[in-house]
């Protein structure tokens, strides 16, 4: 018998596979090419307290490895989300993980309110969002800053707070202590990594907003290095995530010490990834007589 159940922050998923934040809508497109129940979580788009258009178009763009995107977090608001992608989820034995963003301290606090009483398990909060306050920096940027969100989630959360952090630093363990610091039961990471594609033929920007989110397959050598630095610098348990296409892939990162791990990019080319990863990771532990799942984190040093 294997026993691929892990557990973040008290809640416990029955494998450490879930889906990664604004790849996987909130299931319902997917829920026809996958199972859901097969998940550990399902990890929805980002919702704040407030419908946001999100950014012109075009805002996505094939690349060398991956894609870009800057979508900018379009999302109907808490209002919607609660009455429509709640409900869908519960019909399934999953664990449901709200990613939450913002433009201020105070609109992030809001939709963590809003989902006090809301049957959801954990929330990832995500600070790779513009600050307006701070002239657009990202909250998880500033060190200062990301300790300060989490501090300010934390006193109204009832789930465990996730706070996803963006690589787009110099040191990514001193915002992982930051958060730390400020109460985060959990990190997750990476988001993406800033990039920009040119239009040679147009000579214009490929997207409207310039500059872009990278992922899939191109970042992951990046976000193993950045999941293991974490993971020696902080207590916490981490969701590492950035280009994982195979189980392969997903045990490279439990590896270098994720507790769990999140399919991103993948889902757009092959809907039924994250299921091959659950399979591929169990096939893995009878290969290898691993009993327990818990076994393999952080087991590289």
């Amino acid at each position: 018998m294997i026993d691929t159940r892990v557990n973040i922050a008290g809640v416990e998923l029955k494998n450490p596979v879930m889906t990664a934040s604004g790849t996987f809508g909130s299931g319902q497109e997917y829920s026809e090419f996958v199972d859901l129940s097969r998940l550990g979580a399902v990890v929805t788009k980002g919702v704040a307290n407030v419908p946001w258009p999100g950014n012109p178009t075009p805002r996505v763009a094939e690349v060398y490895g991956g894609m870009l995107n800057a979508i900018g977090l379009q999302n109907p608001g808490i209002d919607v989300f609660a009455k429509r992608d709640i409900p869908f989820l519960k019909n399934y034995d999953t664990k449901i993980v709200v990613n939450v963003c913002g433009k201020s301290t105070e609109d992030y606090c809001e939709v963590v309110e809003r989902l006090a009483d809301e049957p959801v398990d954990l929330l990832e909060i995500n600070i790779s969002c513009p600050n307006v306050k701070e002239g657009g920096i990202a909250f998880g940027q500033n060190p200062a800053s990301a300790e300060a969100i989490t501090k300010a989630v934390k006193k109204v959360a009832k789930q465990p707070v996730i706070m996803k952090l963006s690589p787009n630093v110099t040191d990514i363990t001193e915002m992982a202590r930051a958060v730390e610091a400020g109460g985060a039961d959990a990190v997750s990471l990476i988001n993406t990594l800033t990039g920009m594609k040119i239009d040679i033929h147009r000579r214009t920007f490929a997207l409207a907003n310039k500059t872009g989110g990278l992922s899939g397959p191109a970042v992951k050598p990046v976000a193993v290095r950045m999941v293991y630095q974490v993971a020696n610098a902080v207590k916490l348990p981490i969701i590492g995530m950035g280009g994982i296409a195979t189980a392969e892939d997903a045990l490279e990162f439990l590896l270098a010490g994720a507790t769990a791990v999140s399919v991103g990019t993948a889902n757009f080319f092959n809907p039924e990834t994250t299921v091959e990863v659950v399979r591929g990771i169990e096939d893995y532990m009878r290969k290898y007589q691993v009993s327990s799942v818990t076994e393999l984190i952080g087991a590289v040093r």
